[in-house]
C-alpha cells in the first residue's frame, strides 16, 4: 500500500490529495464534535492512531508493484473511532512513516490514505455494521471487517497504480496484474488482520463495554 514518491504522476497524486481531503476535512470536524460529547473518545483516538501507525509499519516489499504489503489496522480503527476520523489518523500516520521510516512518500500520502485510511476503513466499517445489524457475534463481524478492509485497501492501491501506469494495457487488466502481485503476501496478512481485529475488539468490548457505547450501538446506550 505504501506507494513511493516518483511512481504516480503529479496529476495523479494531486487528484488523490483532493479526493482524500474530501474525507479528512469532515473527519476533523467529527473528531472535534465527538471529543466534546464523549470524554473517552480522545484516548481511544490516540490509541487507534498509534495502533494504525505500528500495525501498518510491518511491511513486506512487493517488487512487482513498486510498493509493499502489510496489515492496515484501519478497519479496527473505523469501528472504534469512526471511518471519517480514521481517515485523519491514517493520514497522520502515513506522514510520520514517510518522514521517519521511509515507508511511502510525501507526494503519495493522498493516494495511500485513500486506499488504507478511507477505502479500507469504510469497507471494513460497512461490513461491521451490516453483520451487527443481523445479530452477528462481535468477533465474527470484526473479523470479516478486518479481512475485507485489508483486501479492499490493496484492490484500491492496485487500481491507483493501474490508472497511472497502465500504458497501452487496458486498465482492468493492469489492475489485476498489480493486485496479483500483492496477492501472495496480502491474502495471508488479511487473514491475520481478521484474527487480530476480532480478538482485540472482542477483548475491548468484554472488559470495558461501558467505555464503548458507540461501538455497541443504540440499544446498549438505551439499556444504560
Amino acid at each position: 500500500m505504501h506507494i513511493e514518491d516518483g511512481i504516480l504522476s503529479p496529476q495523479a497524486w494531486g487528484t488523490w490529495y483532493v479526493i482524500s481531503a474530501m474525507f479528512i476535512v469532515p473527519g476533523i470536524k467529527e473528531i472535534k464534535r465527538r471529543v466534546k460529547e464523549n470524554l473517552y473518545y480522545k484516548p481511544f483516538l490516540a490509541m487507534m492512531g498509534v495502533a494504525v501507525f505500528v500495525i501498518s509499519c510491518m511491511h513486506f516489499p512487493v517488487p512487482v508493484t513498486g510498493s509493499c504489503s502489510h496489515p492496515c489496522g484501519t478497519p479496527l480503527a473505523a469501528i472504534v473511532v469512526g471511518p471519517l476520523a480514521t481517515a485523519v489518523i491514517s493520514a497522520i500516520g502515513l506522514f510520520f512513516q514517510a518522514i521517519f521510516l521511509g515507508h511511502g512518500g510525501i507526494t503519495t500520502i493522498g493516494a495511500n490514505d485513500f486506499s488504507m485510511g478511507i477505502a479500507g476503513g469504510i469497507s471494513g466499517y460497512f461490513c461491521w455494521k451490516v453483520l451487527r445489524h443481523f445479530k452477528s457475534p462481535i468477533w465474527l463481524a470484526a473479523g470479516v471487517a478486518g479481512f475485507v478492509g485489508d483486501i479492499v485497501t490493496y484492490l484500491v492501491a492496485a487500481l491507483e497504480l493501474a490508472i497511472s501506469l497502465h500504458g497501452h494495457i487496458p486498465i482492468v487488466k493492469q489492475w489485476m496484474i498489480f493486485f496479483a502481485g500483492f496477492g501472495p503476501t496480502q491474502i495471508p496478512l488479511a487473514i491475520g488482520e481478521a484474527v487480530f481485529t476480532a480478538v482485540i475488539l472482542q477483548v475491548m468490548v468484554s472488559r470495558r463495554p461501558d467505555l464503548m457505547p458507540d461501538v455497541l450501538g443504540r440499544k446498549y446506550k438505551e439499556a444504560r
